[in-house]
């Protein structure tokens, strides 16, 4: 199965929810006597209420409840309207990486309990398999499980890892990290961090002292800053996010767990209301189980037609 193929597959939970509701709209709407009229009230309280369950959020199903009315005239159906209206959430927040002076610095940050330290460890393999050489730095020195937990994974990819001893200054691990990485020419740096909350001054403080020491030894760095989000909490992650992403500087999301929901729509509710790129989700528990987020895949997967 191709990579992407597997975001499709992620979202049988979701579909589950929502498919058939959507196609009962779909066919309402698209009868013959019914096309290139406006949408009624009906229709767009039956969408409203659909997209309000999958978690799309209120504010992203607003503005797809407002195109598709604007749009009812035209000689497409429904389900067209909606996919493509989708569509340009995504593309309004996709932008490349940044170009960077190896080693390219990433930093993974997010509250405990997302999946952050499994994340690190299935990215490590992702970029091993693109050809690239990661090392793993371990700055979440505060928990020495997570520690653990980050060096199997680091066996798992076959990768290495810099690390502390329990307690150590996190910053130090990160400046250690990049100085092995620069002197054996190894990218990207994948830096796991404490889980924290925003609210946390003295974590977020922390986290700002590794930004420097990453900025003072590689130019540009952090090249990446990766929020991982639970996918399962859906709203409330969001809202945790939209803190969190304005006190860290995060410039992209990894979704976990996208195969644990039946709310997949979430991922529209953190691009409209984030306005920040998902870069990878989660489809699965093995290591193999984190891949490229592709809007085309995850459009057509939520809203295909079912045969």
């Amino acid at each position: 199965m191709g990579v992407f193929g597997r975001i499709r597959d992620s979202l049988s939970r979701t579909k589950k929810e929502i498919v058939a509701r959507f196609d009962e709209i779909v066919r309402r709407s698209d009868a013959p006597e019914r096309r290139s009229r406006a949408i009624d009230v009906e229709t767009a309280d039956a969408l409203e209420e659909l997209l309000i369950s999958a978690d799309v959020g209120v504010a992203a199903t607003t503005r797809i409840i407002e195109s598709v009315t604007r749009r009812a005239a035209e000689e497409r159906s429904l389900r067209d309207l909606v996919k493509d209206e989708l569509r340009q959430i995504f593309s309004a927040v996709d932008r490349p990486i940044p170009v960077s002076t190896l080693p390219h610095v990433i930093l993974i940050v997010g509250v405990n309990g997302t999946g952050k330290t499994t994340t690190v460890g299935k990215l490590a393999n992702f970029y091993k398999g693109q050809g690239q050489q990661p090392i793993i730095c371990a700055a979440d020195t505060f928990r020495a499980a997570a520690v653990e937990q980050l060096e199997i994974w680091a066996g798992r990819a076959a990768v290495d890892m810099v690390r502390a001893r329990e307690g150590g200054d996190p910053a130090a691990v990160v400046f250690d990290a990049l100085s092995s990485a620069k002197a054996r020419q190894r990218s990207p740096v994948l830096v796991d961090t404490a889980g924290r909350l925003h609210t946390r001054v003295n974590l977020m403080n922390e986290l700002e002292k590794i930004r420097r020491v990453a900025t003072r030894e590689v130019p540009g760095a952090p090249h990446e800053v990766l929020l991982v989000l639970d996918a399962t909490v859906g709203q409330n992650g969001v809202t945790q996010a939209r803190e969190f992403t304005a006190a860290s500087g995060v410039n992209g999301i990894v979704l976990t767990k996208l195969d644990g929901t039946a709310k997949g729509g979430v991922a529209v509710a953190i691009a409209n209301d984030l306005k920040l790129p998902i870069r990878f989700v989660g489809v699965g528990e093995g290591i193999d189980d984190l891949v490229p987020f592709s809007a085309e895949e995850y459009v057509d997967g939520l809203f295909e037609e079912r045969w």
